[in-house]
């Protein structure tokens, strides 16, 4: 498994080696040790979750605030989705900066994505099955969110506002200057 860093401290891209023949492929996706040497810290992932979605979905920016915040290590099994990561860690040299990857079930690429990270995902597949480990418990308390299209952010999603298909509570999410985020001298790690 190769993983590489990206612009934002901590969140890193993971490519799983894939064998394949006439018969099918197996692919080895998820190390735990590999995972925890290129973070430099230790992550126990204790719920996996997944959904299916249709095009234009997007699902996000979401997070969790302490004590409940999240790592997520996020993929796609089928179909293929833009995943996006936001730095909230209020002080970082890179809070408000976001890093997009395309995940699909064909490519097997992996992102984590730390605590003290937004995270949300455009389909842009007809449908795609969307898979992930967090190392928290989903605590509806704790739950928050940044605005999907916040300007000071400026994510490209890639399609047409018209096309996307938003939660009630995604279209109604606040923008970051008025989130609750993390402080970078948070300590989010026990």
């Amino acid at each position: 498994m190769e993983i590489t860093k990206t612009k934002l401290e901590g969140v890193m891209l993971l490519e799983p080696k894939v064998f394949g023949d006439d018969r099918g492929y197996f692919s080895e996706t998820f190390r735990q040790d590999l995972l925890e040497k290129a973070i430099g810290y230790q992550v126990d992932f204790i719920q996996d979750n997944e959904s299916k979605s249709s095009y234009g979905v997007l699902r996000g920016l979401h997070y969790q605030l302490p004590p409940f915040s999240q790592s997520k290590l996020v993929r796609v099994i089928e179909g293929s989705v833009l995943d996006v990561a936001v730095d909230i860690r209020k002080g970082s040299s890179t809070y408000g900066e976001y890093v997009s990857v395309k995940l699909s079930g064909e490519n097997k690429k992996q992102l984590f994505v730390p605590r003290g990270f937004a995270h949300g995902f455009l389909v842009i597949s007809d449908t795609a099955v969307f898979s992930y480990k967090v190392d928290n418990y989903y605590a509806p308390e704790y739950d928050r969110g940044v605005l999907y299209n916040d300007t000071t952010i400026g994510i490209d999603w890639g399609i047409d506002v018209g096309e996307l298909l938003l939660s009630h509570k995604d279209i109604n999410q606040p923008s970051l200057s008025e989130a609750e985020v993390f402080n970078v001298k948070e300590k989010l790690y026990s």
